[in-house]
């Protein structure tokens, strides 16, 4: 792709890389981490809610009761979303999320939730922007959770994250133009999703995706879809050891992507086989 005049060559401006986050940039279990994040600002509010204790979804986030979270689906984890990332404008946001991030820890490593992320991943994004690639994130996380530490943690600067959204408003609040951020979904950026937010935010379809779940299946197959040469990558969690081994979890699972995988040649990474390293602060084999 990267040599001048050979059959496969892309012009420099067409070489777009898009990465799926949770799973397939740094790890995913035992829940999402902006869910973590969430869990600890519902707790950290709560004192100033107390009718919260008479409804069931929110009296089961701050019991930690993960099986009666997961139960709620989509619309659960949304509702309280809105709850702890809504009424504050952006600059408040943005503060709160990132002090979070430099305080909590992961449950099973005992570290940054940053310091969780594949080193593999870190040296395919160096690999790929070393050939002039544009790295994205197209993330159903958060997108202005996930711009808080993407360009420290990956290089990868904040418009060049894709992720869902909520609605923001524009106001004059005592004399400052504020983005206030309103308790409402504008987008969210999973499944059919991600190639609209693609397309919406880039302009370009992607020549080469990453993901790991059923969630990214139409980002890769929309990527693989256009002419020319197109890379499409699922990492599969097959390490119990250094990470997790899983096909189904309670927010997603790797299936109907994976059976495809086979079909079309796409790459599929065996993370137990296939890894020498899954974090940095693992011990070289």
């Amino acid at each position: 792709m990267t040599t001048a005049g050979g059959p496969s060559f892309v012009k420099p401006e067409e070489r777009i890389a898009v990465f799926d986050n949770d799973g397939t940039l740094w790890s995913e279990q035992p829940f999402y981490f902006q869910v973590a994040f969430v869990f600890d600002r519902l707790k950290a509010m709560a004192p100033e809610h107390p009718e919260w204790k008479d409804n069931p979804l929110y009296t089961a986030v701050l019991a930690g009761d993960m099986k009666a979270v997961a139960a709620g689906g989509v619309k659960g984890l949304l509702e309280v979303a809105m709850v702890t990332h809504a009424g504050m404008n952006t600059e408040e946001f943005a503060k709160i999320a990132a002090d979070w991030m430099k305080s909590a820890k992961h449950p099973k490593f005992a570290c940054c939730y940053t310091d969780v992320i594949f080193q593999p991943m870190l040296e395919l994004l160096a690999y790929l922007r070393a050939n002039l690639f544009k790295t994205f994130i197209v993330s159903g996380g958060g997108v202005e959770f996930i711009r808080v530490f993407a360009e420290k943690v990956y290089g990868i600067p904040p418009e060049q994250v894709i992720g869902s959204c909520i609605e923001t408003k524009f106001e004059i609040v005592d004399g400052v133009p504020v983005l206030t951020r309103l308790p409402a979904l504008n987008f969210m950026d999973d499944t059919v999703g991600k190639p609209v937010g693609i397309n919406r935010h880039i302009g370009r379809r992607p020549i080469a995706a990453f993901g790991n779940s059923d969630g990214d299946l139409q980002m890769l197959q929309w990527t693989t879809a256009g002419k020319g040469s197109r890379f499409a990558l699922l990492v599969h969690h097959t390490d119990a050891v250094r990470e997790y081994a899983y096909d189904v979890s309670p927010f997603g699972k790797l299936d109907v992507a994976l059976t495809e995988a086979a079909a079309k040649g796409w790459t599929v990474v065996d993370m137990k086989n296939d890894w020498n390293r899954v974090f940095a602060f693992d011990a070289v084999e």
